[in-house]
């Protein structure tokens, strides 16, 4: 688990064929503030939860799905590109983003970046079935940095602010126009959803009729009514 928090940019060494097949990432970057990055560790590429394979003194390998690649934009990169990187969540630490999995949900287009005074204001497009999870005020994860989605002006269409200090410590300072932009909605309303589909399976037919609140509706509910 991440909280889309980014400890620190690294930058594409190289994205190349696996020898079983798959791909193998190598990502440049500078010692870790907080100990030595251990095989078999989770990292945050992009947004993407990989598993550090192989360490250098300032790099390592890890190993890329083809889903991975098919759901990400990590594909579009070129070496040197910018990397945006953070370390899994200790239990010890501070959630100060949101609850960030990793685990992409698709992308987002770029479709516009405007100077807001001193801040940066993006804005987006994505497919619908993104889309309908990023709600005006909730969070959303782009390239694995902790956003608040600040306007939804049309469906499928969204928009974020980032101040001066996010913009100068994460890679989205480097997309332009008309690039792919990794997306993570929030965890909390696909849950909510998953659950209320189980209470009303048929999703898009009308509730059922509630039945009206009564003096012996609420006494068999355990309510100690009295009139």
């Amino acid at each position: 688990m991440f909280t889309g928090l980014v400890q620190q940019i690294g930058h594409l060494d190289s994205l190349r064929g696996g020898s079983g097949g798959g791909s193998v990432l190598r990502v440049r970057c500078a010692p870790w503030r907080d100990g030595v990055l251990a095989p078999g560790e989770s990292i945050a590429v992009q947004g993407c939860c990989l598993t550090a394979t192989e360490i250098g003194d300032d790099w390592f390998d890890a190993d890329v799905l083809e889903e991975t690649l098919r759901a990400s934009a990590l594909g579009d990169l070129r070496p040197g590109a910018a990397l945006n990187l953070e370390r899994a969540l200790r239990p010890c630490d501070r959630l100060g983003g949101h609850i960030v999995q990793g685990h992409v949900d698709g992308t987002a287009v770029l479709t516009g970046r405007f100077r807001a005074g001193r801040d940066w204001r993006l804005r987006l497009e994505c497919r619908s079935d993104v889309a309908r999870y990023v709600v005006r005020k909730g969070s959303v994860a782009l390239d694995g940095t902790s956003l608040t989605v600040s306007a939804v002006p049309a469906a499928g269409v969204f928009e974020v602010c980032l101040i001066p200090t996010t913009w100068a410590a994460t890679s989205l300072s480097e997309r332009h126009e008309g690039d792919r932009i990794n997306v993570e909605t929030d965890i909390l309303g696909r849950y909510v959803e998953s659950f209320m589909s189980g209470l009303f399976p048929a999703q898009h037919s009308p509730a059922p009729p509630t039945r009206p609140i009564t003096a012996e509706l609420l006494a068999r509910a355990g309510f100690n009514y009295r009139q």
